[in-house]
């Protein structure tokens, strides 16, 4: 009567996992993600597309992030996995390595783990076979960081 019916799936949503909630299992998502809770599990997205999952203040992920957007000031313990844009806000603390195409790193931000750019969104060769084949801690050779220059300095 008042037009077109849109296709459920066409509509476009944010995602809310809010501060009193605690999800257990991995996250499956296409637009936004705001987790304010806590996740204990995977987080995924389509690669490529414009999904972006943020993690407030009080968010806090136990697992991967495989997003092509993704936003951190919470914590977030396990690999962050972006081939578009990562930022890094002011209380973001990183536990795991960061995989990304573009990153931006605020003053009070931590990483402990490293910090791996990425070419075409896909992982350096050299990376997936230092994974595939762990050797001990003590050998472990830590993989050069590629800084980001800033097109206004």
């Amino acid at each position: 009567m008042f037009g077109k019916k849109k296709d459920a799936r066409s509509e476009s949503g944010i995602t809310l996992i809010a501060t009193n909630c605690e999800f257990v299992g991995d996250v499956h998502f296409s637009d936004q993600l705001l987790v304010n809770g806590i996740v204990k599990g995977n987080i995924y997205a389509q690669p490529g597309s414009k999904a972006v999952v943020t993690v407030s203040e009080k968010g806090r992920v136990r697992g991967d992030i495989r997003v092509p957007n993704v936003i951190v000031n919470g914590k977030v313990f396990g690999d962050i996995q972006s081939d578009k844009h990562v930022e890094l806000a002011a209380k973001a603390e990183v536990k795991g390595n960061v995989y990304y195409n573009l990153i931006e790193m605020v003053m009070g931000s931590a990483v402990d783990g490293n910090l791996v750019h990425l070419k075409d969104g896909k992982k350096p060769a050299e990376t997936e076979s230092r994974e595939a084949h762990t050797e001990p801690e003590s050998r472990k050779v830590s993989p050069p960081v590629t800084a980001v220059k800033s097109k206004t300095a």
